[in-house]
């Protein structure tokens, strides 16, 4: 997140294609353009309007708990560090955590996260937290998007949501996406809803980095690709890194 000292700031990139707006209040998105099948544009993702939203509190925590980070476009990427000391809420060890947005082409977005601890082992994992919805953020549920997800098991969760160490296989249940299939058709058979951890183990490579799911608006014809890295285990003075591409097309 920001330093309470820094100013919160929005900061764009713009590609002549697609928009996109974070602010280094936790390395949020807080708005994606991307054209539809007809070329017009709509903002994807679920957002807040100004800086001060999100000061205030008045967002949901999809932002990132330590990173604070800022945007960039052309090839080389534009990014910001943090550094988060020994003790900071309640952590050991001292971390340079950078992140860093690129828009590889006209409609490609690429996240590079990286911690260095310096002194003490400690635990990172940095995660991105956008929510979607390919027909615009404001158009309703995504109930008629259909996703594909490479992954041939779940963790199962209780009753409050957490993991309960078992790892399921999903063929067979309302888990199973290995093809694609509608989200709204079998939503109702999991509890609450789908908030399930996926064990990405069957994807394609691409550039490094693995096949973790398609998504499908066919109101828009927007399609997302997403692609990701392994997570790692890291001792002092290695590099923690994870990767994530969002590759937009029309289909």
């Amino acid at each position: 997140m920001a330093d309470q000292n820094q100013k919160a700031e929005i900061f764009e990139l713009n590609n002549g294609t697609v928009q996109l707006l974070v602010t280094n209040l936790g390395c949020t998105i807080t708005s994606f353009s991307v054209p539809n099948k007809d070329g017009v544009l709509s903002d994807v993702v679920l957002g807040l309007d100004s800086v001060e939203s999100y000061q205030k509190g008045l967002a949901p925590l999809f932002w990132l708990h330590y990173p604070q980070t800022v945007s960039n476009g052309g090839n080389v990427g534009f990014d910001k560090k943090y550094e988060s000391h020994d003790g900071e809420e309640g952590y050991p060890g001292d971390i340079t955590v950078t992140a860093t947005y690129t828009l590889t082409s006209s409609t490609t977005l690429r996240l590079d996260m990286e911690g260095v601890p310096k002194n003490k082992p400690t635990i990172i994992n940095l995660a991105q937290h956008t929510y979607w919805n390919l027909a615009g953020h404001n158009s309703g549920h995504i109930l008629d998007h259909s996703i594909k997800i490479s992954a041939n098991h779940v963790t199962p969760v209780d009753q409050n949501t957490v993991p309960t160490g078992e790892i399921m296989p999903v063929k067979g249940t309302p888990f199973d996406f290995t093809a694609e299939r509608r989200i709204g058709d079998t939503i109702n058979q999991v509890g609450l809803g789908y908030d399930h951890n996926y064990v990405l183990d069957c994807g394609e490579e691409k550039a490094g980095l693995k096949h973790a799911a398609k998504v499908r608006d066919p109101s828009s014809s927007r399609v997302l690709n997403f692609h990701i890295s392994p997570s790692v285990v890291v001792r002092p003075g290695e590099k923690y890194q994870h990767s994530m591409l969002f590759e937009f097309s029309i289909e």
